[in-house]
C-alpha cells in the first residue's frame, strides 16, 4: 500500500474510542484525585526503574494511560486517533489492541534498559564521591531538572537524597504507543500526504523518518532538563515497525 484509501474506515472505532475515554477518565482522576486526597497516583501507576523501591509491575502498562498535563495527553490522543483509526480500520479490533500494548510495552523496556545504565552510572559516582570538591562536582551536575526542596549543603547525605530522586523519577504517557501507531502507517501508507501545522504537505514516510532522527539525536544529546522519554519514543516506533513488517512480510488476513 502507497496511500490510505479508506474502505470500512470509522471516525472513532471501538479500540479507540474505550482508549481515549480510558485515557481522558485516568487524566481527570490524576487532576482530581490526587489534588482532594494526596493519593500520588503516579507513585503507584507511572513507571519507575526496576532499581526504584516504587516500581510495580504493573506500571510496565498502567504509565500508557497516564499523562503529565492538557498539552501532553491533547498530543498524544489525537496522534492515536488520526493514525490509530486507519489501523483499527484496516486491521480490526483485536489486531490493533495487540499492537497498541506491545509497543507502549516495548517502549518501556527501550526506555528501562536505558535507565538502568544511566542511573548503574549514577550510583557508581555517588558511591565514589568521598572528597568535598568530589560531592560538589557530583551533586551540582545532577541537580539540574530535579525538583529538591532540601537545603543544599554538600554531604554525602544530600547527594544520597538527589540519587534517590533520580531513581523514584516518573515515567508516564502513551507516546511510545502512538509512535508505534505512527511508525506503522508510515509503512503501509509512506505516499500518504500528512499537513504538518495544517497547511505544509510532507509524505508519511518522511515525516516518520525526520521525526525519527530528530527523537535520535535528542535521545544523544540527555539535555538535562530534558523531561522527555525520547528513547521510549524510538522503542515503541522500532517495535510498531518491526511487528507491522513482519505481519505484511508473512501477509497473515487474521491474527488470533
Amino acid at each position: 500500500m502507497q496511500e490510505f484509501r479508506p474502505t470500512r474506515f470509522q471516525i472513532l472505532p471501538p479500540v479507540i474510542k474505550n482508549l481515549l475515554i480510558i485515557n481522558i477518565l485516568v487524566f481527570i482522576a490524576q487532576n482530581t484525585i490526587d489534588t482532594k486526597y494526596n493519593l500520588h497516583l503516579e507513585n503507584l501507576f507511572a513507571l519507575h526503574t526496576w532499581q526504584s523501591e516504587m516500581f510495580k509491575p504493573w506500571q510496565l502498562v498502567t504509565h500508557m494511560f497516564m499523562h503529565g498535563g492538557l498539552d501532553h495527553i491533547f498530543a498524544n490522543m489525537f496522534a492515536l486517533w488520526m493514525f490509530g483509526s486507519i489501523l483499527e480500520g484496516l486491521w480490526g479490533s483485536k489486531r490493533f489492541l495487540i499492537f497498541y500494548i506491545a509497543c507502549g510495552l516495548g517502549a518501556a523496556f527501550f526506555h528501562l534498559s536505558v535507565l538502568h545504565f544511566e542511573n548503574q552510572t549514577l550510583v557508581n559516582q555517588f558511591n565514589s564521591a568521598e572528597s568535598y570538591d568530589a560531592l560538589q562536582r557530583f551533586i551540582d551536575g545532577h541537580l539540574k531538572g530535579l525538583s529538591y526542596d532540601g537545603q543544599l549543603i554538600y554531604t554525602k547525605e544530600t547527594a544520597y537524597q538527589i540519587v534517590q530522586l533520580k531513581l523514584n523519577e516518573a515515567t508516564l504517557g502513551a507516546s511510545g504507543a502512538v509512535f508505534g501507531c505512527l511508525a506503522a502507517f508510515g509503512y503501509l501508507f509512506p505516499n500518504t500526504l500528512l499537513y504538518i501545522y495544517f497547511f505544509i504537505p510532507l509524505k508519511a514516510k518522511w515525516f516518520v523518518l525526520l521525526y525519527a532522527a530528530f527523537e535520535l539525536t535528542m535521545a544523544v544529546r540527555n539535555s538535562a532538563g530534558d523531561n522527555v522519554a525520547h528513547v521510549a519514543h524510538l522503542g515503541g516506533a522500532v517495535v510498531g515497525f518491526a511487528l507491522v513488517y513482519f505481519w505484511n512480510k508473512t501477509n497473515r488476513r487474521k491474527f488470533y
